[in-house]
C-alpha cells in the first residue's frame, strides 16, 4: 500500500477515529497514564500434551512453551487487528508488521548481560518457523565472539548509557523528541523493545507467577505480557466435579486508548481459545479463529 502524508515508515495513521477516541488522547495523552491491566489463569492442559508430544516425536528439534505463548499471542493479533495500534504524537496509528520482543541473556549466568530482540511474525508463519527464527536470532548471540554479541539497538544503548550525565540527559532527551514524530533510524529501532506490538517475558523460567509490568511512553508498544509458572489447580467442572488441570497465569498490560474493554476482553478469550486447541498453532499465523460461544 502507498505511504500517504502522516504516515510513519513503520505505520500508516488511522485517519477515521470517532471523535470519543480522538478527546481520550487529549485527556490521557501519555501512554504510561492509559494502562489496564488484565490477569487470566488459563488450562494448558492440552498445550502440554502439544509441545510434550512433538518433544517426544522430534528430540533432535526444540520446542518450548515460550515458542507456543509467542505464537499464540502472534495470532490472537492477526485476529484482533487493534492490538497492533499504537499512539503517538496524540495521534493513532496501525503497525505495518507484528513484532513480538523479548529479552535474552547472553549467557546462563545471574550475572550476564541482556539483550533485546525484536521478531517479525509473518503471515505464513507458524509455530515451527516462528521457534527458527527466534532459535536462530538467540543462537547467534550467544555464538558469537566477546565484544561482537550486541548490534544494532543494543549497541546503542550500551553506548549513550555509559556517557556522563550531562551529555546523556540532552541526548535522550532528542531521543525522545525524534521517536515522538517517528523519526527515529533504524539503529535505535530495529531491536528495541519498544517498538514491538507486544514484549513478552516467560517468567516461569524463574519459577514465579506473572507480573504486571508497565507500559512506557518511549517507543510505540501499546502491550506487555508476562506468563507464570505452569502449576497444577483444581476447578469444578461442567458437572460439578473437581478436577485438577496444568494452568498457567498471565498478567497483560494494555494502552486503553487502542481499543475498549469488550475488544480486550474477547481478545483474552481468543488466546485462551488458542491455547485450548494448539493445534492452531501449526497453521499460519494470520488463519481466523472462529470461536463458537
Amino acid at each position: 500500500m502507498k505511504r500517504r502524508l502522516g504516515d510513519r515508515k513503520d505505520a500508516k495513521k488511522v485517519r477515521n477515529m470517532d471523535g470519543l477516541h480522538n478527546i481520550m488522547i487529549d485527556i490521557k495523552p501519555e501512554r504510561c497514564d492509559s494502562d489496564v491491566y488484565m490477569n487470566k489463569e488459563m488450562d494448558v492442559s492440552k498445550l502440554i500434551k502439544f509441545v510434550e508430544k512433538y518433544k517426544k516425536e522430534n528430540p533432535e528439534n526444540k520446542l518450548t512453551y515460550f515458542h507456543a505463548f509467542a505464537m499464540a499471542f502472534a495470532k490472537t493479533i492477526y485476529n484482533k487487528p487493534l492490538l497492533n495500534r499504537f499512539v503517538a504524537n496524540r495521534t493513532f496509528y496501525d503497525r505495518n508488521d507484528v513484532i513480538i520482543a523479548f529479552v535474552a541473556k547472553i549467557s546462563f549466568e545471574e550475572s550476564s548481560e541482556e539483550v533485546m530482540i525484536n521478531i517479525k511474525v509473518d503471515k505464513d508463519d507458524t509455530i515451527y518457523t516462528l521457534r527458527d527464527k527466534i532459535t536462530a536470532r538467540v543462537n547467534k548471540i550467544r555464538n558469537s565472539k566477546k565484544g561482537d554479541k550486541k548490534e544494532n539497538t543494543n549497541n546503542v544503548v550500551d553506548v549513550i548509557g555509559k556517557m556522563p550525565k550531562l551529555i546523556r540527559i540532552p541526548i535522550v532527551g532528542l531521543l525522545k523528541f525524534l521517536d515522538r514524530h517517528g523519526w527515529l533510524p533504524e539503529s535505535v529501532t530495529k531491536d528495541n523493545l519498544y517498538y514491538s506490538t507486544v514484549i513478552l517475558s516467560n517468567l516461569g523460567n524463574f519459577k514465579i507467577g506473572s507480573i504486571y509490568h508497565n507500559i512506557v511512553n518511549f517507543g510505540t508498544s501499546s502491550i506487555i505480557a508476562t506468563m507464570g509458572q505452569i502449576h497444577k489447580s483444581k476447578i469444578i467442572d461442567k458437572d460439578g466435579k473437581e478436577k485438577i488441570i496444568d494452568v498457567c497465569d498471565f498478567g497483560v498490560n494494555m494502552d486503553e486508548r487502542i481499543a475498549d474493554g469488550y475488544y480486550f476482553a474477547k481478545s483474552m478469550k481468543v488466546l485462551e481459545y488458542i491455547l485450548d486447541n494448539p493445534e492452531l498453532l501449526e497453521e499460519r499465523a494470520d488463519a481466523r479463529i472462529k470461536i463458537d460461544e
